[in-house]
């Protein structure tokens, strides 16, 4: 196995750079409108007609000729004669002449001849409509020549609503159906082989063994495949391999066809640490072994050649660890392979409420709850016992703070990888 040892121990910047750039975007491919949310457009996206397609109508109320109803007050009315009713999704059968009206609900096209639209609460909301005696007062000539959404007021023929490389959340979905696109080309979203390893897991299913003090849930399991289905990917996951090496190469196997691997656990020098020996002898090309941060300095990137060169991310395997580590390591990585060119999570500067010890040579990632005080200043506050195997302080977290080795006394201001729903950025966060 190709091995850099001078890759080893990597600081926690250099190992991010290169995760990120040992991948690359994957294909396109064709999907259905609505199975394209979250993926990354891959074409410009014209819009082939105007729109509106037609002038309509911004109000429920009475299509008129802006003439007819100037001067009208509640003193001095004007009636005008109804000769149509147009409801959205139909169209006049006639022009609005002089002093006539034709009611129409918003939305609906504009009849020929009408410059305006005067809303109903400005009328006494017409009188026999739909027949010859059909009449409106109108009480007000502030909507004269006012409520008429012009055709083309959104966009032109010809515009491009959307460009290649913008992510498709609702509204680029919205935007595209209205441009008439059932289909779209995307960025592949990547499929991610996900493999948990020990004697010690079994899946939710079997908890009646957890129950009995005999074994633990592969929490990593379920947290990974929960972190890539909220990423946009999709997770193949491939069970629980046991601690030798045949079920490890056995399970590795399976991920033959997919995009990237992610292993957690195994990486480290115990006896039962196998995942190392059976990437060797997949041939793997490893960047690093081991990076400078807690938790989760037991982390490993590399690219499997017996799987047809696939990235490889070796994640450690106490809960909290992988849960970081993907989060700030793999997850921009794999964003890149879908695509995307904001990859990072943002960063707010908050005051730190709570003290904190960074030990040994090491970049550290408590876990915090930002909050907003009175006075509108931004503070951390740690979770609670911040171990790599106690789960909850990710539970209760909003960010990650980021401190680098040394003291942290309260009222110092430290960086926060924000977690959640935040929008994506371009810069990284170290």
């Amino acid at each position: 196995m190709a091995a850099d040892r001078a890759a080893d121990w990597l600081p926690a910047g250099d190992a991010l750079r290169r995760m990120v750039a040992g991948v690359e975007p994957l294909g396109t491919e064709e999907r259905a409108i609505l199975d394209a949310l979250g993926s990354v457009l891959a074409e410009d996206v014209a819009a082939a007609v105007d729109l509106p397609p037609w002038d309509n109508s911004g109000m429920d109320g009475f299509a008129v000729r802006a003439a007819d109803v100037r001067g009208a007050s509640a003193e001095a009315p004007v009636v005008l004669r109804v000769v149509d009713d147009v409801p959205a999704g139909h169209f006049a059968a006639r022009p609005v002449g002089p002093g006539e009206a034709i009611r129409i609900m918003t939305g609906a096209p504009v009849p020929e001849g009408a410059d305006g639209v005067v809303r109903v609460e400005h009328t006494d909301g017409g009188v026999g409509v739909g027949t010859a005696e059909g009449r409106v007062a109108v009480f007000s000539d502030a909507d004269a020549g006012k409520n008429v959404r012009p055709r083309g007021e959104d966009v032109r023929a010809g515009d491009v609503v959307l460009r290649a490389g913008a992510v498709l959340r609702s509204a680029e979905v919205a935007g595209a159906a209205s441009l008439g696109r059932a289909r779209l080309r995307v960025v592949r979203r990547p499929v991610v082989a996900v493999l948990a390893s020990g004697d010690e897991l079994v899946e939710v299913e079997r908890y009646d063994e957890v129950r009995a003090g005999r074994r633990i849930v592969s929490s990593n399991t379920y947290a990974l495949a929960a972190m890539l289905a909220e990423a946009g990917m999709e997770a193949r996951v491939l069970g629980i391999a046991r601690d030798t090496r045949e079920s490890l190469r056995e399970h590795v196997e399976r991920a033959r066809g997919a995009d990237a691997l992610v292993t957690t656990a195994g990486i480290s020098v115990g006896e039962h640490d196998h995942v190392r020996a059976v990437m060797e002898e997949m041939g793997t090309r490893v960047a690093f072994w081991r990076v400078r941060v807690r938790p989760g300095s037991a982390m490993a990137f590399g690219r499997v050649e017996g799987l047809g060169g696939i990235p490889w991310f070796g994640l450690p395997g106490n809960p909290v660890s992988t849960m970081a580590t993907f989060e700030l390591f793999a997850r921009p990585a794999l964003l890149r392979m879908a695509g995307h060119a904001r990859c990072y999570r943002p960063t707010a500067d908050a005051v730190m409420r709570d003290a904190y010890a960074a030990r040994g040579d090491l970049m550290h990632f408590p876990r915090v709850r930002l909050e907003r005080e009175a006075d509108g200043t931004l503070a951390a506050r740690l979770t609670g016992a911040q171990g790599s195997g106690v789960a909850t302080s990710m539970v209760a977290a909003d960010a990650l703070a980021i401190i680098p080795p040394g003291e942290v006394r309260p009222g110092d201001r430290v960086r926060c990888v924000v977690l959640g729903g935040a929008p994506m950025v371009e810069d990284a966060y170290f």
